[in-house]
């Protein structure tokens, strides 16, 4: 069995808890209470774990014991002195009413193949469960999981570097920096060969981020677990004073909620520009947060109206740009997330070494006109990005020669309002309706004919008229 029928399987243990009346998010997080138990014993390292809350003594409870049990169980763990086990069970409590169901899910975990989900990876089978439920449009995980595909082709762009600090203001289940972990692996057999010192920094240091929501940040903190990483990884809103701490990073990647503060409310950071717009203030932070040395880096997912707000929206687009030299946006294609009306976009951008007149230029990629409907049923692919990926990456980006691909400079987009809603290709469509004849026209012309053809029908009337008379 390998980890893609183990995910199946497991997720398909749901369908026990719906008399329980369920939700899918609620059973992620019980999953991850018992997963947590289960991979720790898995992976040898339990030891952490009191031994009257192992995995083991867990699968020994039966019926209404189990249930008072495991509700100890989570209230223990929930305040240990152990970093690690507070904040997975912090607050922790369990949503299965009937002790029966609770066994079954339990017996189901444990006669699972381990064996072959450990030969593949224990965090790839996470990531894989975690990818399951976001895909579930009932339950509404989408918000915080970025399409896979779309991940990679940040990290490749943006490359980041063995002793880089990366770093995810808003980091869902931690998937960009996970992402991020493994490009490194993937790059070079250097890096399982580092000195011990840059092997912990790898470790400890180079991969942070915070997470506003608590089940989200279990989550987070699982897979991060399963993923070997051990970096800063903080609940808290990145908004609020908590936040202060993220600053100096190398590299950035993110994909911040959309919306707006409860109420109108203003961040609680010391902003420059005060809004109550979060997708705005994220990117103040984000820009911000990067290191003033010319090579920092991110790549951030926006939605539209980041790039064409008004009145605060452009003074942030005018800072980022003199700030930073933002040489790259993506339109992405509508449908890929959760939310089929929103409309996003990735801007990539560095750090300047001043804080004026960084932006020279804007290269715009529309990936988003004349494209297919994207959905559960036609899924973005690699494939859908090659085009882009290589005007990217060109030495002389002029030499391209793609419709979707142009540029723009610093004085036309001054002019625009420093309006960044820039380089959409003509709609096919829309093209298409341009090029139907004028209704008002078509109509005129349609009664002139008629009317042509009613006077020759009078004129051969009369004409038949004449003919009968003199035939009489």
């Amino acid at each position: 069995m390998n980890n893609q029928e183990i995910v199946q399987k497991l997720w398909s243990l749901c369908n026990v808890l719906r008399d329980d009346g369920i939700t899918y998010q609620q059973y992620v997080t019980e999953l991850t209470y018992l997963l947590f138990l289960k991979m720790m014993k898995e992976q040898g390292t339990e030891k952490v774990i009191p031994e009257a809350y192992r995995w083991d003594s867990l699968l020994k409870q039966e019926g209404t014991d189990l249930k008072k049990y495991y509700q100890q169980l989570l209230l223990e763990l929930g305040s240990s002195e152990n970093g690690l086990l507070r904040q997975i069970y912090s607050e922790a409590s369990t949503s299965i009413g009937e002790p029966k169901n609770l066994e079954k899910i339990i017996k189901s975990i444990d006669a699972l193949d381990w064996y072959n989900a450990k030969e593949e990876g224990l965090g790839n089978l996470y990531e894989g469960l975690l990818e399951k439920n976001a895909s579930e449009q009932k339950s509404g995980a989408g918000q915080y999981f970025t399409p896979r595909v779309l991940i990679d082709v940040m990290v490749q762009l943006i490359d980041p570097k063995v002793g880089e600090r990366c770093n995810d203001p808003a980091a869902g289940t931690f998937g960009f920096m996970i992402a991020a972990d493994k490009y490194l692996k993937s790059k070079s057999d250097e890096y399982f060969d580092l000195d011990p010192k840059d092997a912990e920094f790898q470790k400890k240091e180079a991969f942070t981020g915070m997470e506003l929501v608590k089940d989200t940040h279990r989550l987070a903190l699982m897979n991060a677990l399963l993923h070997n990483m051990e970096g800063r990884l903080e609940q808290g809103d990145s908004l609020s004073t908590n936040g202060d701490w993220l600053k100096n990073f190398d590299v950035i990647f993110t994909n911040p909620p959309f919306g707006t503060k409860k109420g109108g409310e203003r961040a609680t950071r010391d902003l420059t520009y005060e809004t109550s717009n979060k997708q705005l203030n994220f990117l103040q932070v984000i820009y911000n947060a990067l290191k003033d040395n010319g090579k920092a880096r991110a790549a951030v997912v926006l939605p539209d109206n980041v790039l064409f707000e008004s009145g605060v929206g452009t003074q942030i687009r005018r800072d980022l740009m003199n700030k930073c030299n933002l040489h790259t946006i993506l339109r992405l294609p509508t449908g890929i997330f959760y939310a089929q009306g929103v409309k996003t976009n990735v801007l990539f951008f560095n750090r300047g070494t001043t804080d004026q007149n960084s932006t020279k230029e804007v290269w715009v990629y529309d990936l988003r006109t004349n494209m297919p409907s994207f959905g559960k049923r036609n899924s973005l692919t690699n494939a859908h990005f090659e085009s882009f990926i290589k005007a990217y990456k060109a030495e002389n980006r002029s030499n391209v020669k793609d419709e979707r691909w142009n540029v723009f400079k610093r004085e036309e987009i001054a002019k625009k309002g420093d309006s960044l809603d820039i380089g959409l290709i003509a709609d096919e469509s829309l093209i298409s309706y341009n090029n139907l004849p004028d209704p008002i026209e078509s109509a005129e012309e349609a009664i002139e004919k008629l009317q042509k053809a009613m006077d020759l029908l009078n004129e051969v009337t009369k004409e038949l008229r004449a003919v009968e008379e003199v035939v009489i």
